[in-house]
């Protein structure tokens, strides 16, 4: 039956195939919307899926497609998810016992949605034990963060903490060594990533907020030789992430 949606849904949703099939395979979705004249391999992999894990399907036009998702690309498919299941941040450190080196980012006040997405498929292809992120003034896991990071909201754990500077504490008592990112500090290939670490990624503008600064035991800077004087905040957390699995390698 083809269904015509005239409503923007809730913002539980994921699409594109890459954010559709991995939250179908981790159990999440509730019900699927295929755009109505859509054929080809992905078509068939995803219905067969979606009957797998019993979720329904309605064929849906494409302007409506684009109404849920907001004019996003949205390749045909919008899948309707549960409410997104934070970790708890004694989830993330139990996992980082587990571990040699283990990496967990904490992203101070991060509110750009794309930039969230990267960063997360980067952890993903890293092995970053978990990520961490205030519940005031910063992006959650939105529907873009989950289609920019192809799927990897289902595989990185993310804790979201009321107090950034108490979570910093306890990551401390943990073991933990925090670091920071700014224009002066060690360079990024003479940084020291045996142990346990914390990389505190900060605002897109602002940067790391003063008050937690005073918690960070080291500064990294990334070096380089150009006329702007910062990189993109995924960029930068990207660099960090491959120096710390390249020194694991």
């Amino acid at each position: 039956m083809k269904e015509k949606l005239t409503e923007l849904e809730n913002k539980d949703i994921v699409y594109g195939v890459h954010a559709v099939t991995e939250s179908l395979e981790a159990n999440t979705g509730n019900k699927l919307y295929i755009q109505d004249d859509l054929k080809g391999k992905n078509v068939d992999n995803i219905k067969a899926l979606a009957a797998k894990k019993k979720v329904s399907i309605s064929w849906t036009l494409k302007k409506s497609l684009s109404e849920m998702t907001g004019g996003a690309v949205h390749q045909g498919f919008v899948l309707r998810v549960s409410e997104f299941a934070y970790a708890e941040l004694d989830d993330i450190l139990e996992k980082a016992e587990t571990q040699d080196n283990p990496l967990v980012l904490v992203l101070d006040g991060l509110t750009d949605p794309h930039n969230f997405g990267s960063i997360l498929r980067t952890a993903d292809a890293t092995g970053v034990t978990g990520v961490i992120i205030p519940k005031h003034r910063a992006v959650g896991v939105t529907p873009v963060v989950a289609k920019t990071s192809t799927g990897a909201v289902q595989h990185v754990p993310i804790a979201r903490v009321t107090n950034l500077s108490q979570t910093l504490d306890k990551l401390k008592a943990a073991g933990f060594w925090i670091f920071g990112t700014d224009m002066n500090g060690t360079p990024s290939h003479q940084w020291n990533t045996s142990g346990k670490l914390a990389l505190l990624i900060g605002n897109e503008g602002k940067g790391i907020s003063q008050n937690i600064k005073k918690q960070v035991d080291e500064m990294i800077t990334i070096p380089m030789d150009g006329h702007v004087q910062s990189l993109n905040a995924s960029v930068a957390a990207a660099v960090l992430m491959y120096e710390v699995f390249r020194n694991k390698m």
